[in-house]
């Protein structure tokens, strides 16, 4: 059953009074005080719970994912070169990818009112696309539940591993629509050619990019310029993105707003997870700029790291902690990184709570969306597509 009539429910732009909402063919056919219930249509008394739109993990990795296995414990060294070589003489061992892990996290992430997440699948000689096959899996069993896109992602770099660029060809064709990149200059050591041979794949399917860029300084603040340059060359405003920015911290006030003017005009995005003391993009400023920005988990509980555990309000609360929001209205910008930001991010359509939009939320026992985020309730009805999927924090269909 697609149709659904919620009595009493209060949105955020309406905190002092509650309306009721009509969910049509899986589409908000109405939001209105004193709505009817066309025959047949069941109902389900909300008793002023907040609706939240369906939140969405603009950036994580269930290929990777030990969710719902044992406890491993954290043994890789702390730069990256060597989490990505402990990730790679590992993995194996412990089974990974495993459609059965990414599906237990994708599950459980439903639970938690998540409605899509955008993840980033490794793709290299080693592995090849088994790790896309594991996640289309996963995927599969969780259809109608949580909504799943596939970055091809080097997580080892493109040029350094010969016959890369020809799996993420072959990714791309086979399911993936983004591609995925990772430091141009800090793993692969040459980010003119990388970047090219990125952008030109990523034009000639069409794709989506969201490129991992670690690098700090400088370096870092360079290869924006040259993600910038290329997203206008290929024509490719408003489909790429850039994931973490760690050298947004490093710069000056005046470096980073001229930056942030670049990448507005051009029409890329930031995706932070707020992890660890990376920099988290300052978003009040970001906005100023046009920059949209989005957030996401990144690991959840594998190799990389222990901790994580999919729960979109909880990484809005990280973002808004991580840079000083203490407001209602500044908390809201938080939280849009994993609500509206991540939408517009992965182009996602008709996202949304008005009439029109496609019906995925979830209702929270809080009066506005800054509470949502402060106090991360329990998820009591999470609703994909018009059905009725979880109810407090159960998932209520296989």
């Amino acid at each position: 059953m697609t149709d659904l009539l919620l009595r009493e429910v209060r949105l955020a732009s309406q905190p002092t009074q509650t309306v009721d909402v009509l969910v049509r063919d899986g589409a908000i056919a109405a939001v209105a005080r004193g709505l009817s219930a066309p025959d047949g249509v069941p109902v389900e008394d909300a008793r002023g719970l907040l609706v939240v739109p369906g939140l969405i993990d603009a950036h994580c990795h269930v290929d990777k994912t030990l969710w719902g296995g044992p406890w491993v414990p954290h043994t890789a060294g702390a730069r990256l070169v060597d989490r990505i070589a402990h990730e790679r003489t590992q993995r194996a061992a412990l089974g990974l990818p495993s459609a059965d892990n990414a599906t237990a996290l994708l599950r459980h992430m439903a639970t938690l009112g998540t409605a899509r997440v955008r993840t980033h699948t490794d793709v290299d000689p080693g592995i090849g696309l088994e790790g896309i096959e594991a996640v289309a899996k996963a995927a599969a069993a969780v259809a109608g539940i949580i909504d799943v896109e596939q970055v091809a992602f080097p997580q080892d770099g493109v040029l350094r591993r010969p016959g890369t660029l020809e799996l993420l060809d072959e990714a791309l064709s086979a399911g993936a629509t983004t591609l995925g990149g990772i430091d141009p200059a800090g793993v692969d050591g040459d980010p003119v050619r990388q970047l090219d041979a990125m952008f030109d794949l990523a034009a000639r399917h069409d794709a989506r990019m969201d490129i991992h860029l670690h690098d700090g300084g400088t370096l870092g603040a360079w290869q924006f310029g040259l993600v910038i340059e290329r997203t206008v060359a290929f024509g490719l405003q408003g489909k790429v993105a850039i994931s973490h920015a760690d050298s947004l911290g490093d710069l000056t006030d005046s470096e980073r707003g001229h930056l942030a003017k670049r990448l507005g005009d051009a029409g890329v995005a930031l995706v932070t997870a707020a992890v660890y003391d990376v920099a988290v993009p300052p978003l009040a400023e970001m906005r100023s700029h046009g920059v949209t920005v989005a957030s996401g988990s990144d690991g959840i509980r594998d190799l990389w790291g222990p901790f994580g555990n999919g729960d979109m309000l909880e990484r809005a609360m990280h973002v808004a902690y991580r840079t000083w929001l203490r407001r209602d209205e500044d908390i809201e910008l938080a939280l849009d990184t994993a609500t509206y930001g991540a939408a517009a991010v992965l182009g996602v359509a008709d996202y949304g709570l008005a009439p029109g939009c496609r019906a995925d939320f979830s209702l929270v026992d809080a009066r506005t969306p800054a509470e949502a985020v402060v106090a991360r309730p329990r998820r009591e009805l999470v609703v994909k597509g018009g059905r009725i999927v979880a109810r407090a924090g159960e998932l209520v269909q296989p």
